[in-house]
């Protein structure tokens, strides 16, 4: 297999994405959809948090689906920018969420656009990714 670069990785995770903006964002999780935070404690401390979304370290993500309900059920995953999401909501379509997706511009984005942010709460305790929703 010949190797390809990043930005090609990107375009074929990103080629099976229905990528949302921040505000259709707001509206999937509104309707029920799972927003799901992959940034780290101290980003997430630094700039803020999604209320209601689902803290799970980009690192443990695949390891933690069992606590996004149904594999139908819209997730939305997050990170700062925009970019290791993608490639994180394709490896959950890959899981089985035919619906997971993520948000174009990130975590940044959402509060560019003006959207709510809450001030994060102390990092849970247990493993990665096991603590309660934001």
């Amino acid at each position: 297999m010949a190797p390809i670069t990043v930005d090609e990785l990107l375009a074929r995770a990103r080629a099976g994405l229905d990528r949302l903006a921040p505000a259709e964002a707001a509206e999937a999780q509104a309707r029920g959809a799972l927003l799901v935070d992959t940034r780290s404690d101290g980003d997430r401390r630094r700039e803020g948090v999604i209320a209601g979304a689902l803290h799970v370290p980009l690192s443990v993500l695949p390891w933690r689906t069992e606590r996004f309900g149904p594999l139908d059920r819209t997730v939305v995953v997050f990170c700062n920018d925009g970019y290791s999401s993608s490639l994180a909501a394709a490896t959950l379509q890959e899981l089985g969420f035919a619906r997971a997706t993520d948000v174009d511009g990130g975590f940044r984005a959402w509060r560019a656009a003006g959207l709510p942010v809450a001030e994060a709460g102390p990092p849970g305790e247990g493993p990665p990714g096991s603590g309660d929703p934001d």
